[in-house]
């Protein structure tokens, strides 16, 4: 179970309809600015590691918009990638802007995640506001739903929410034969004159496959060196 830092002052007592009527707009002004957010005209870097079952795995990757060619495979497990890994991180890359461009999208949808008409007030400072969520992301299938939940972490001064923890309370099954037993999902975001931005992505998840494979995955992204490419 993910939990908040306690240091923030709990106001139950006065989570009024109009206080959380409040905290609900700015929650959805923080959506819309995330969503505003031109991700596709800054070049950054992106530290990659995996853990599944003790198959320990590590890239970096980085992305310039403004090459030809604006993906590049730095580093695989420490060591310069073959020619082998290029060709087919490259292929990767490609199909994925072949998503895009036919509609589809493989960036974070804060609104899909969360879901705004479950958001309660649970803590405010000078500071912060932590509000948490119930989680219907489709991607995690059905039986998810109602079993999942979420808190954000706004941060008052550059309006923009800073973190965003997941979590299950109960087993599901994302789809048929697999079952997750343990859930945990953080994704941190930072503001750059504006702009909101992934900072990193974490995943921790356990359960089975085929009722005998076991699920123990760890997955962490580090996105730095963030520069505006933009006209």
């Amino acid at each position: 179970m993910i939990f908040v830092a306690s240091a923030l002052t709990t106001l139950a007592a006065e989570n009024t309809p109009e206080q959380l009527g409040s905290s609900k707009e700015i929650i959805n002004s923080a959506i819309i600015k995330f969503e505003k957010t031109k991700r596709d005209r800054w070049s950054y870097s992106i530290s990659r590691y995996e853990d599944e079952e003790g198959d320990i795995t590590s890239s970096i990757e980085q992305y310039s918009p403004q090459l030809s060619k604006p993906w590049l495979l730095k580093q695989v497990n420490g060591e310069q990638p073959t020619d082998k890994q290029i060709k087919h991180f490259a292929e990767k890359k490609q199909a994925q802007t072949n998503v895009k461009k036919q509609g589809g999208n493989i960036q974070l949808k804060l609104r899909e995640l969360i879901n705004q008409e479950s958001l309660s007030l649970v803590s405010t400072d000078d500071k912060y506001i932590v509000m948490a969520f119930n989680v219907n992301f489709k991607k995690l299938g059905k039986d998810s739903f109602g079993k999942i939940q979420g808190e954000l972490i706004y941060q008052k001064e550059k309006q923009f929410i800073e973190k965003i923890l997941i979590w299950n309370s109960a087993e599901f099954s994302p789809m048929f034969t697999a079952n997750v037993t343990d859930l945990a999902i953080t994704f941190t975001f930072l503001e750059i004159n504006g702009a909101v931005l992934t900072k990193t992505n974490e995943m921790k998840m356990k359960g089975s496959f085929a009722y005998f494979t076991e699920i123990n995955e760890t997955s962490l992204d580090n996105f730095s060196d963030y520069l505006y490419q933009g006209k």
